[in-house]
């Protein structure tokens, strides 16, 4: 695509030039998602939205040094891909996602990192793999409906870590989630309500922290709704799903 403008978002302009996903600064989302970025920026984030000739935002991309990934991978020498997204269909195919991609190894390379990473899975919430098959990125490892995509120009190691192995730990209803993704909060407190009106007793923990990422039961990383140790959602869902969710989870009972 030509007369295409990369612009980093900082915590300085933030702002003034949104967050892709959520551009509505009254929106308490956004002020969830600007919290946790300014606190990830000082770790290595970086967000470089695409632009086009007359300033508007096609797409973005966000990445940041795979040893704070808040996503159940080791990949200590690599860069990590969070999110990419090109918004509308027509601006797809248009070379976009590359010039994306193309800037995060630009920055991997520059800070010394043996490549980028990245986890990648059909379907939606999280970036499909076709795009880095592109840009020559090849598979590394697989678990479930996950992928772990890699491009590296030094010898170093990435994997999964077998998010599955927590599953055990969490009896009761469970919703745990961070502010990675700011559609999170609305999905949270429509759990919340309708828990409260079935009377269901849901712990929910927002995650803080990549170290609680490792504990997570979750291939997505930032959002897990758990029962009795049992996976019921890896990302976040809709009043509907969740009540079917209930239904199905109910009738098992009896």
């Amino acid at each position: 695509m030509t007369n295409l403008t990369l612009i980093e978002i900082t915590p300085d302009n933030v702002e003034q030039e949104t967050l892709f996903c959520i551009k509505d600064l009254k929106n308490p989302a956004f002020k969830c998602k600007q919290t946790w970025f300014e606190k990830r920026y000082a770790e290595g984030l970086r967000m470089i939205a695409a632009k086009n000739e007359s300033g508007k935002l096609l797409a973005f991309i966000e990445y940041l040094p795979a040893t704070h990934a808040w996503r159940p991978i080791h990949a200590p020498k690599f860069m990590f891909i969070h999110c990419m997204y090109v918004y509308a269909n027509k601006d797809k195919q248009q070379g976009l996602g590359s010039s994306l991609i193309k800037a995060c190894e630009a920055d991997a390379k520059a800070r010394g990192l043996a490549g980028v990473c990245v986890m990648t899975s059909k379907g939606s919430w999280i970036t499909d793999k076709r795009i880095f098959e592109k840009n020559d990125y090849i598979k590394q490892e697989s678990k479930g409906r996950f992928e772990l995509m890699v491009k590296a120009w030094d010898r170093a190691d990435a994997h999964l870590i077998d998010w599955t192995k927590q599953l055990d730990k969490y009896k009761g209803w469970h919703l745990l989630y961070a502010d990675q993704c700011p559609w999170h909060l609305k999905a949270v407190e429509v759990i919340k309500k309708v828990a409260k009106d079935k009377g269901i007793c849901l712990k929910v923990k927002r995650l803080e922290s990549r170290a609680e990422i490792e504990s997570i039961p979750s291939g997505f990383g930032t959002f897990a709704l758990v029962r009795d140790g049992k996976l019921l959602s890896d990302h976040y869902i809709s009043e509907t799903r969740f009540h079917n969710i209930l239904k199905k989870e109910l009738e098992c009972e009896f």
